[in-house]
């Protein structure tokens, strides 16, 4: 193996390289042994290593992780399509009757407003896209877990969303081994602070939906924060969609039917012990007569 620089793609030899990582940073200072810290290529996740226990990956594998990742997510994009298709043909239309949506005038979607914040921009390319996809509309930008504490609160001001996204990338240390412990997690305490920050601006937790973190992130202080889901309840890894996922169902479930904790959970890959949260109201609504589509 050659020299690992920044950039490289890359494996844990001591975890079966089970996951393909990105190097961020090379450590050499006061340590025997260089370091190496490391983000997911494909998942939300955080970690780093000793130089001598990775392995470098061939393009020909990242490619392939690369549609792997993508065939998921499509699939995932279907199975929303489908749900909603089920939803749209129920007996009663998500619990509106005849009077209040009468037959044959045709009626316009106001689905919720998401504003996402990603520690990491091509994650973010691709969730603008499956939200553009997915009929949501959604501003997001590309800010550093660092920063986004600094930052939410005039975003928010700013786009003034229904639904607010807060990720990037995390990962619980091991080594340190306290799961109750900001200081045994790689970037929760960011998530924290910004969804704290967020909270002063509108504390109530149905004008403002958040959903915040990443893989293995300290859940329990990010609810007690005040975010209405997160991750990750049993410290597993959760996939790059998961968070946009979360946001398409609140988005497009009606403003005064709750949507229920374990019906977010069937609706993402990583399900409920990758993200829990509270019960929560959605943010769609319903204007009629539709007079958009008749001036195209």
């Amino acid at each position: 193996m050659g020299e690992i620089k920044i950039g490289d793609k890359v494996a844990r030899r001591s975890y079966g390289s089970d996951v393909i990582f990105v190097v961020l940073k090379i450590v050499t200072a006061r340590v025997k042994v260089a370091r190496v810290l490391l983000r997911g290529l494909n998942m939300r996740l955080m970690a780093d290593a000793p130089v001598d226990d990775l392995v470098t990956i061939r393009n020909e594998e990242v490619e392939s992780s690369f549609q792997n990742l993508h065939q998921e997510t499509r699939q995932l994009v279907e199975k929303v399509f489908l749900r909603r298709m089920a939803e749209d043909f129920s007996i009663d239309y998500r619990g509106r009757d005849d009077a209040i949506l009468p037959s044959g005038i045709d009626y316009r979607h106001f689905p919720g407003k998401v504003l996402h914040l990603d520690g990491d921009g091509d994650y973010l390319k691709h969730c603008l896209k499956y939200y553009q996809e997915l009929g949501v509309p959604a501003v997001g930008y590309h800010v550093s877990e660092e920063a986004q504490p600094s930052k939410v609160a005039a975003l928010f001001r700013e786009h003034l969303p229904d639904i607010l996204v807060i990720t990037g990338h995390d990962g619980f240390i091991a080594r340190v081994g306290d799961k109750l412990n900001l200081d045994s997690y790689r970037t929760s305490r960011y998530f924290v602070e910004a969804v704290k920050k967020a909270r002063q601006v509108q504390p109530d937790k149905d004008s403002l939906v958040i959903i915040a973190g990443a893989c293995q992130s300290y859940y329990e202080a990010l609810i007690d924060a005040g975010a209405n889901f997160a991750s990750s309840p049993q410290r597993i890894f959760i996939h790059c969609a998961d968070p946009l996922l979360v946001a398409e169902k609140i988005s497009h479930t009606p403003f005064d039917t709750i949507v229920h904790v374990n019906q977010v959970a069937e609706n993402i890959i990583s399900g409920l012990n990758g993200i829990g949260g509270i019960e929560t109201r959605g943010k769609l609504r319903l204007s009629l007569p539709n007079t958009v589509s008749n001036h195209k």
